[in-house]
């Protein structure tokens, strides 16, 4: 179980980082999933992205993955209110310039998982 876990940690420290490489390459996309109202929209989705930079380097170690997946858990609790505006509103994915309504809401249905996920493989860090 311990070698599932492990691999499933760097699935998803992989996942996570190149999420955050998709907001430097698709910023304006990102941007559009922010309110109107939102000040500063493109300094959000570049911060968004050292941030899940910083938090898949840091599932990496054993020494602050328990602290970096809690972290994290709490970093997709705050970005789903963009997932749900995006969905709500049809905004496109960031990479395209039409996305069905289908693929809009799976996005914030599928976060939880991601929560999940990251909050078990980041338990018992010594462990492996």
């Amino acid at each position: 179980m311990a070698i599932l876990k492990k691999i499933g940690l760097y699935i998803f420290a992989a996942g996570f980082f190149f999420a955050g490489v998709a907001h430097f390459i698709y910023d304006e996309g990102f941007a559009q999933m922010l309110p109107d109202w939102t000040p500063i929209r493109l300094e959000i989705v570049y911060m968004s992205a050292i941030t899940e930079w910083l938090l898949s380097l840091l599932l990496v170690f054993p020494q602050t993955r328990r602290a970096a997946g809690i972290a994290t858990a709490v970093f997709l609790i705050a970005v789903l209110p963009a997932n749900i505006y995006a969905a709500i509103y049809g905004i496109p994915a960031p990479w395209s310039n039409e996305t069905s309504e289908l693929a809009l809401w799976i996005r914030p249905f599928f976060q939880p998982i991601l929560i999940w996920w990251v909050l078990v493989v980041s338990k018992d860090s010594n462990s492996f």
